[in-house]
């Protein structure tokens, strides 16, 4: 048999072909083998991380340990290790002589209690009346002494013994120091505590007040000229309903029914006979309680004020908008699955209907799950409903944030943020736990609250038991109606209190300006009553407060004292809480806020609101990859909720910086839902997170744009979140945990690669921060310059001179003063610290060793690359710059270290359009670590070496170097 050249040939193919088959089904064997290796690993990272979180979260309601008893039990068990029977014996003496103490004095009291009570009115003997007088004497003795015993400072040396016996006294010197140095320790630990009260009084004296109301009095009446003064036109009024004041009376049913309900409303009313002029009743209800035969009651005095709040906050319960409402309102629940509700802000939604939905029973079967879109909305609400229910917060009513469970078996009330309800779905999907879910402020259309949407409508399908509330602030209630099936829409009408809407007569052009000049207008010339001011951020809010001060101080006593109180996501908790605080008297409180206090935040006593007109909305072209936080007019429903937060405590006025005819020819009637114009890759994360898969059928309220949702899936998979299947990998899992964005997430994943977590973090951290790390005043621009330059010694790039400003903080022990001198932003930084402190414990969350390389800036390099090799350039001949991907012209920000340097490589953090489309937070790389990294996304055609092509003049010399 003769074989061709042909034959041979087709032989070869054959046999090649079932080689190459053979090796892609060994390829695709491995592939799958490593699949499910993945998927494993990324499992038991889930099992680990609920696991860490039950026992992390920190549960407020259980028991807490004094630190006396928890040395004892130390103590205790480490006398037991020793086998030491006397120790223990005298341990065990201890705390039954302690225990021992506090019964008597409680018996003791209780006897007092009694005797005081059972003897009322009746003529005692004169032996009696001593042994009484002995007793109370007694009583009062011993528990001066206790509250004495309590109040005792008390510091125990710790043991600094060497190892053969000897004592370390600089050890324990260092230990006795070291608790003077913490900042967190008490006045009473203080040695000079003293000595500081008693200066800063004497500094008191010779710091000049303004608008002290006695030094008002003694001056002439001033009539206050502005020069620039605005002139507003009243265009129109927003009505308002009174809603007639309910009076209150007390059931006597309610507190028979419990012979210690009773007692505690006997002494409740007693206490307050005299302001509540219903001393009447108390007499009433102790006949009451003489015809009753109780031998003896036992209760606390201290709770019984709770329950006189209660009586207190139940009277102003039915002056709310919605109590006229309340029967017609459960009747519309009863008969309907869903409901959407509409009310104004302030008429009572969040506190009052899971209150009634108690009350009509439905919690006799599950919780009643409210959702807020705030954290602190969600606290602080539950604090108020718990006080009003005269119950103690975490038992009946509780609140859930992340990390943190106010919560406790007794819980009907739920008040949570919408992130953790969408965190519950894990654990329990179809909510059994629950009985009526109420997703609060539901036309602020955040990111969570729209992916919420689409998870309840599906519950609501097949569990009919389930109660499903939609409430909402605005009047655009039938989107949320047809989403819902066409579910009925209930509406709360009117306000309590009419508003005057007023319109400048001309544009203005710094809208800055114009409100500081609006708020000193208001508080020269209107009558008493408090301000609310819109601003769009931190950075405007700080402005405005500065200018304020200094034009007030200008003016010392001849105006009233006008309080300052900024309010903002990243200002710290107890500063925030001053914003609650009633104002003094002959005093005016103006309130610097976002749009947080649009609708999450209701302050008594805002008469008057200064409205610019704008806020900040981040928006994303999925074109270019281009993200921006810019400032934009805001929609005809949010100026309308700006209004009527004047409105609350009596008739208000409404300042708007802009003209009638702007608001109803340019404002847009409502806010763009945040999940059409945000980048959806973190969007995305979370649905994969939660178990989501099919994207594209998920029914969303407000569908994204089809182009986002496939840009996000395709960052994804090149960050190595999403395998070729689209499910999540062990990388994308951990991804998730970080509250950052996902390009943020990879980076600090991809460090313990490189073993340099550290560094990392707190690079994340001042990214996270914005550009607000570093300021130019004015008058000493080039000095500020300079400082900033001192940063980025050796062209080291945007990323490590923020490691180098942070670093060098830490190394002065985070000196307010070493800012100061290096014109850094002393806050920024603190909020840079307080960010890379969560981050370093979402490390230990998912597993990842903290490690530093202090020494290998290109490992640091590497690990910003993994995380944003998307956002690469080259340099053009023309000195501008060409991203690799999508290729578009873009610039180095003249802020950056590296703007004169001009690197033929570079990273960047964010594209920014401004004059230009310029790149912010700079570093460069070699060309080559892009298909090291990143092998799938990058061949070696795009990263080809350009050095032979001419550069411009003076322009590519860090990559000579």
């Amino acid at each position: 048999m003769v074989t061709t050249s042909k034959d041979v040939g087709r032989q070869v193919r054959s046999r090649t072909s079932e080689v190459d088959d053979g090796d892609d089904g060994d390829d695709d064997s491995e592939s799958e083998a490593a699949r499910i290796r993945d998927q494993e690993a990324r499992e038991r990272l889930e099992r680990n991380i609920r696991e860490r979180d039950a026992a992390g979260t920190r549960k407020l309601m259980e028991p807490k340990v004094s630190k006396k008893e928890e040395e004892e039990m130390i103590r205790r068990s480490a006398a037991m290790e020793q086998d030491d029977t006397s120790d223990l014996r005298v341990v065990s003496r201890q705390m039954y002589l302690q225990k021992r103490r506090e019964k008597k004095l409680l018996e003791l009291r209780d006897d007092i209690i009694d005797h005081e009570y059972l003897f009322e009115g009746v003529k005692l003997t004169e032996a009696e009346e001593r042994e009484f007088r002995y007793k109370k004497q007694i009583f009062e003795l011993a528990k001066e002494h206790v509250e004495n015993l309590d109040d005792i400072d008390e510091y125990r040396m710790p043991d600094a013994y060497d190892q053969e016996g000897g004592v370390n006294q600089e050890k324990r010197f260092a230990a006795a120091v070291q608790r003077y140095k913490d900042s967190a320790v008490g006045d009473k630990m203080n040695p000079f505590a003293e000595q500081e009260a008693w200066e800063e009084h004497q500094i008191g004296k010779a710091t000049l007040k303004f608008g002290s109301k006695n030094k008002k009095q003694a001056v002439d009446d001033y009539q206050y000229v502005f020069e620039d003064g605005i002139d507003f036109i009243k265009e129109s009024v927003m009505d308002g309903v009174q809603v007639e004041r309910h009076k209150t009376f007390f059931s006597l049913d309610s507190y028979i029914c419990c012979g210690c309900y009773l007692l505690n409303a006997v002494l409740i009313l007693d206490v307050y006979s005299s302001s509540m002029k219903m001393h009447w009743m108390a007499r009433l209800l102790k006949m009451l309680l003489q015809n009753l035969h109780f031998k003896r009651f036992k209760y606390d005095v201290f709770n019984n004020f709770r329950l006189a709040n209660f009586s207190i906050a139940y009277d102003d319960r039915k002056t709310l908008p919605i109590y006229p409402y309340r029967e017609e309102l459960l009747q519309a629940v009863n008969d309907h699955q869903v409901l959407v509700i509409v009310g104004e802000t302030g008429s009572g939604k969040t506190t009052q209907i899971p209150q009634y939905l108690h009350e009509a029973g439905y919690t006799k079967h599950g919780k009643v799950g409210c959702t807020q879109p705030r954290r602190v909305a969600a606290m602080s609400v539950a604090a108020r409903v718990s006080q009003e229910m005269g119950v103690k917060l975490g038992h009946e009513v509780g609140y859930s944030i992340r990390f943190e469970d106010c919560t406790s078996e007794k819980t009907i009330l739920k008040y949570m943020t919408d992130g953790m309800l969408l965190r519950e779905f894990l654990g329990e999907p179809d909510l059994a736990s629950y009985s009526v879910v109420m997703v609060d402020e539901a036309h602020e259309r955040t990111l969570s609250t729209d992916i919420l949407f689409g998870l309840v409508k599906d519950i609501s399908r097949f569990r009919k038991d389930l109660k499903l509330l939609i409430s909402s602030a605005t009047l655009d209630a039938e989107k949320f109606s047809d989403y819902f099936d066409s579910a009925p829409i209930f509406k709360i009408p009117g306000r309590r209190f009419p508003v005057d809407i007023h319109f400048t007569k001309a544009p203005e052009a710094d809208y800055i300006d114009a409100a500081i000049v609006t708020v000193l207008q208001i508080h020269v010339t209107q009558p008493p009553g408090d301000i609310l001011v819109f601003l769009t951020g931190q950075e405007e809010i700080e402005t405005v407060d500065e200018i304020l001060k200094h034009r007030t101080r200008g003016l010392g006593t001849k105006i009233a004292e006008l309080i300052i109180c900024p309010i903002y996501a990243n200002l710290p908790t107890e500063l925030q809480a001053k914003i609650f605080e009633p104002t003094p008297e002959g005093a005016r409180k103006v309130v610097l806020a976002t749009n947080i206090a649009e609708t999450s935040l209701t302050i008594d006593g805002i008469k008057y609101v200064v409205d610019p007109g704008f806020c900040k909305i981040k928006s994303y072209n999925p074109r270019t990859g281009m993200e921006s936080l810019q400032i934009n007019p805001i929609s005809k429903a949010s100026a309308m909720q700006r209004a009527g937060r004047s409105g609350r405590t009596g008739p208000g006025k409404c300042f708007r910086l802009y003209t009638a005819y702007n608001y109803h020819h340019d404002l847009e009637d409502n806010t763009v839902p945040e999940i059409q114009r945000t980048n959806l890759a973190n969007v995305v994360l979370t649905l994969k997170s939660l178990g989501i898969h099919d994207l594209v059928n998920f029914d969303f309220m407000d569908p994204p744009p089809s182009e986002a949702i496939l840009k996000a899936l395709e960052l994804l998979f090149a960050l190595s979140a999403l395998n070729s299947k689209g499910e999540l990998t062990m990388v994308g899992r951990r991804m998730a945990e970080f509250p950052l964005d996902p390009m943020l997430s990879k980076m600090i994943v991809a460090s313990d690669k490189y073993k340099c977590s550290d560094e990392i973090i707190s690079i994340a951290a001042m990214l996270s921060v914005g550009n607000s790390i570093f300021y130019r005043p004015k008058d000493k621009q080039v000095h500020a310059d300079n400082a900033r330059l001192n940063f980025h010694t050796g062209n080291v790039g945007d990323h490590i001179a923020l490691l180098n400003v942070y670093n060098s903080w830490k190394e002065t022990n985070f000196s307010t003063q070493w800012c100061y001198e290096n014109y850094i932003q002393v806050r920024s930084m603190k909020r840079a610290r307080d960010i890379r402190d969560q981050l370093e414990g979402l490390l230990e969350r998912v597993e990842i060793e903290i490690t530093a390389s202090p020494n290998d800036l290109d490992a640091v390099k590497k690990a910003i690359t993994s995380g944003f090799f998307h956002h690469s350039a080259r340099l053009q001949k023309t000195g501008a710059y060409k991203t690799v991907k999508n290729p578009q012209t873009v610039y180095i920000h003249p802020s950056s270290g590296l703007a004169q340097v001009l690197p033929r490589w570079v990273i960047y953090h964010e594209l920014v359009l401004t004059a230009k489309e310029y790149m912010r937070q700079v570093i460069e790389l070699k060309p080559d670590w892009l298909v090291e990294i990143a092998p799938h996304y990058y061949k070696l055609k795009d990263v080809e070496d350009t050095g032979s092509k001419k550069m411009p003049r003076g322009q590519g010399r860090a990559a000579m170097d």
